[in-house]
């Protein structure tokens, strides 16, 4: 019996330990091998893109053009609505980076598209947009400028949601609606081999290039 015993035990201690053993391997295989090549294959091929897209504006601020950033003043593209809110720490002391700038994270809206309060929310959105874009009347305004993206960090609009805000640009910025047609052309992401998804904008491009950084 004691023989079955220690037969049983040596078998349960060898498939243990080809399981500690395989365990170990593979975390050290993807966590750190894998890891490590993916990483330094990007760092190479991609190294913007790696490091977040990160593109230092005319104010001296840093902008990742992969993360869609709150803008509202006439003298630049709009993108999709944002909810940003401050990071705080323990103390409620607003989180900055090593420039001091403060840290926000945005959300999606939590309503109901079939709300009451969804609609007030988007009727005042609409009303907004048209008081600053006079030349466009009663014109249907662009959804994606009066409705948060799933994320709330969409850095992307709509090739017509840019195009509405041509005209309002061109009085604010003293750039000709030619300028900033080029500057939209430049900064639109086309579908995927002509084929997958549609023409979008990528609104911090957009604006960094009004401030007059070169990309």
């Amino acid at each position: 019996m004691r023989e079955v015993n220690v037969a049983v035990i040596s078998r349960k201690a060898k498939v243990w330990g080809r399981a500690v053993a395989f365990f170990v391997i593979m975390t050290i295989v993807v966590g750190g091998v894998y890891l490590g090549i993916s990483t330094l294959i990007a760092q190479v091929a991609l190294p913007s893109q790696a490091n977040g897209s990160v593109i230092e504006g005319s104010d001296g601020k840093l902008y990742s053009t992969m993360i869609g950033q709150p803008f509202s003043d006439e003298r630049h593209m709009w993108g999709r609505p944002m909810n940003p809110e401050v990071l705080t720490d323990a103390d409620g002391q607003p989180i900055t980076d090593a420039q001091g700038n403060e840290m926000l994270w945005s959300a999606p809206d939590s309503l109901s598209v079939a709300s009451d309060e969804f609609a007030s929310v988007v009727a005042a959105r609409v009303d907004a947009v048209r008081a600053a874009h006079p030349e466009h009347g009663d014109e249907p305004v662009p959804s994606d400028l009066v409705t948060c993206s799933g994320s709330g960090y969409d850095p992307e609009i709509s090739l017509a949601a840019a195009r509405y805000q041509i005209e309002r640009l061109a009085r604010t910025t003293g750039l000709s609606e030619q300028e900033i047609n080029d500057i939209v052309a430049t900064c639109t992401q086309r579908p995927v081999f002509g084929l997958f998804g549609t023409p979008r904008v990528n609104v911090v491009k957009v604006n960094l290039m009004l401030d007059g950084v070169i990309l």
